[in-house]
């Protein structure tokens, strides 16, 4: 089979930057230019998905059919009951904010409309104008009840009666009522100062949202054997590693699978190939062999050109697949130099999968495809073995007409060992926009079968993150002069050396060693490739630009790794020791930027629940920088200077608390934070 996960992709905004000057100086030399201008904030979706229990009895690794049988009388264990993707706080988490205020309303309904159960508190974040929260119930509620006998007039009525409800709770300053019915809140700054304060004692892992799902996989990355990783694999290995991140950020348990291409008929090729150029292959190096997309350009074009070669290659792949010992080493041996190669590429981007690749699931395939049959799913189309989809014209071929196995062969058997042998609850698959018809024959072929729930609210559930493409400036696919695929190791490696000249121009070179150097030149460098990516949405195209990407204005890495590197020569200078202000200091939200600032770094839960349920790390991404130009009007306002002034231990601490959030947001984008500039 062989075929890569991922292919190609996605645009990139720019944003003006003011500079920074609230009277400060002295100790380490500080840049004029700091944070930027205006401040926006996102509004969070309110999402509610359905809570499931995967219940699969205890199995041997192998997957007899009779077990397979089983999963399709599953269909009814799946719960339906719907609840927002934060559950409940534990001892070791607080989950959100919005998910606190949603557990007052849901008290507050109860009360309110005790005759209609199961209603879930609407809450959303608003714009400050009239509230920080904004319950949403009323109209909803007004249109179930209008006719009951309910003692109300309408939804402002309904919404009166929900803010009179609420529970008393330190969390709330006041309450209103707006419009047809709109509950908005205002948090109490006190209660919102002391939880900062209490995250800076205890660690922003107490911070993290609470999905309903013990165990995810996330298949990323997936290069082909044999085949060099280029900028097509970029996307998905970054997307899907901050995927990950935030899925264990959030207390899940990731399964960060690479999903190579190591089986196939073009083994064939490769395996008599290296018999060829090196009859004693056991011998054959990485050196040796050298550019491994050149070995497989060859021995492609001798395949095409050469009838003898072609029928010994076939040969091969019927030996290999026979488990002939000599074959099944040569192939080890190709592999291996591969992976040699890929670890060159995940070393640096700071990435770690466990490779699963198509051979792992090939022993599976039969078994899974004669449940499938005997279930009346597999029918019979010109010659081959397919599944119809409704609504697709087209069959999900399953079995190919020689007798082969295919990738959809593959992928169905990924997915039961996913769901029985690991008994993941969600599995992720990133890969480019134009597989997607694939993943939605293939899902609906695994809930004709059973396996996955009907609807996309509950769980097992498998979701497909497309994107889009990586352009170069010509607008077209991204690709060398003449006209070859990028390697995806010479492509970081650029972005290095160019950091790396960028520091020496600005004389670190004299300043600074060269370990310092080189750390530096690889966080800056890395972190701005990752991020030029990750903060357009997925979908979209962009253009790969390193002037743009290396800038250090606007909605760059670099423009908010030296933001953080500022926060923390702030906190130097001051020469306080701050981990003892945050056990005997005092955080005041005394003044309006102070509490627009702490009611951002309040949200950060919420940004990442946001993330997570849509599968979406550009929402991560414009809260980090929304955080940085809020920073910065809290800190270019004279009025809220911070060395040397009556409210100094309270301002360091929300200066540290800003740095806190902004190294958790780097370390889910995969970015190394920088402390000096």
């Amino acid at each position: 089979m062989g075929i890569a996960r991922c292919w190609q992709s996605a645009g990139g905004r720019d944003h003006g930057n003011i500079g920074l000057d609230n009277g400060e100086s002295g100790g380490e030399k500080e840049e004029e230019r700091v944070f930027s201008g205006a401040v926006c904030r996102q509004h969070l979706l309110h999402l509610y998905t359905s809570i499931t229990s995967l219940i699969f009895a205890s199995r041997r690794p192998s997957p007899p059919p009779t077990d397979l049988l089983r999963l399709s009388s599953r269909r009814l264990v799946w719960a339906t009951k719907a609840q927002s993707l934060t559950t409940m706080a534990t001892d070791d988490c607080v989950g959100t904010v919005k998910g606190q205020i949603a557990k007052l309303f849901e008290v507050s309904l109860k009360v309110t409309v005790p005759n209609e159960p199961d209603v879930e508190p609407l809450v959303a974040a608003c714009n400050g104008k009239f509230g920080d929260y904004q319950c949403n119930n009323a109209m909803g509620l007004w249109s179930k009840i209008k006719g009951k006998g309910a003692p109300f007039r309408g939804p402002p009525a309904v919404g009166e009666a929900i803010k009179n409800n609420l529970p008393t709770s330190e969390m709330i300053e006041s309450c209103s009522v707006a419009g047809p019915g709109f509950v908005n809140v205002v948090l109490s700054k006190d209660w919102m100062a002391k939880s900062i304060q209490k995250m800076l004692i205890e660690g922003i892992d107490k911070w993290a949202p609470l999905p309903p799902v013990k165990t995810a996989v996330v298949d990323f990355s997936s290069p082909n054997i044999a085949k060099e990783m280029h900028v097509g694999h970029l996307r998905s290995t970054i997307i899907g590693d901050t995927l990950a991140r935030m899925l264990e950020f959030s207390k899940v348990k990731v399964l960060r699978r690479n999903h190579v291409g190591d089986w196939g008929t073009q083994f064939g090729m490769l395996i008599e190939f290296l018999f060829e150029k090196f009859p004693n292959f056991e011998d054959a190096t990485e050196t040796a062999i050298g550019d491994l997309q050149a070995f497989y350009k060859a021995s492609k074009q001798r395949f095409d050109a050469d009838p003898a070669f072609k029928e010994r290659a076939q040969q091969a792949v019927v030996r290999l697949q026979g488990g002939e010992d000599k074959y099944r080493r040569a192939w080890a041996q190709i592999c291996e130099i591969s992976r040699n190669e890929f670890h060159k590429v995940y070393q640096r981007l700071g990435v770690h999968l466990e490779e699963k690749g198509e051979s792992f699931y090939n022993p599976y395939i039969p078994g899974v495809i004669e449940t499938l049959t005997k279930q009346g799913l597999v029918e019979e189309s010109q010659g081959a073995r397919v599944i119809f989809i409704e609504g697709v014209n087209i069959p999900l071929i399953v079995v190919k007409s020689d007798g082969g196995f295919n990738y959809a062969s593959t992928d169905l058997s990924a997915l039961w060992y996913r769901l029985n042998e690991e008994k993941a609850e969600w599995i992720i698959y990133v890969t480019d926009v134009g597989q997607q018809q694939h993943f939605d024959m293939f899902f609906k072929a695994a809930k004709r079968a059973g396996w996955l729930p009907h609807g996309d609210s509950s769980y097992p559930r498998a979701s497909h993150v497309g994107f889009g493409l990586v352009l170069g400036e010509d607008g077209k696919r991204f690709r060398t002069r003449n006209t070859e695929v990028v390697r995806l190791v010479d492509l970081l490696d650029e972005a290095k050396s160019r950091s790396k000249a960028a520091l020496i121009e600005r004389g670190k070179g004299e300043e600074w060693t060269e370990e310092e150097i080189e750390s530096t030149a690889e966080a800056v460098g890395y972190g701005a490739v990752k991020y030029a990516d990750l903060k357009n949405n997925r979908l979209t195209n962009y253009t790969f630009n390193f002037d743009q990407m290396l800038n250090d204005k606007g909605n760059t890495a670099v423009y908010l790794l030296y933001a953080h590197a500022r926060i923390c020569s702030i906190i130097r200078r001051s020469g306080k020791d701050i981990e003892e202000l945050k056990n005997k200091g005092t955080l005041v939200l005394g003044h309006k930027d102070e509490r627009d600032l702490g009611l951002h770094l309040l949200q950060f839960a919420e940004v990442v629940e946001e993330a997570c349920t849509n599968l979406l790390p550009n929402v991560l991404c414009d809260y980090l920088y929304n955080l940085s130009e809020i920073f910065s009007k809290f800190y270019s306002n004279p009025e809220c200077k911070v060395i040397g002034s009556d409210m100094e231990t309270s301002r360091l601490l929300l200066c540290e608390a800003t740095a806190v959030v902004m190294r958790k947001c780097f370390n889910l984008l995969g970015i190394t934070p920088i402390y000096k500039i």
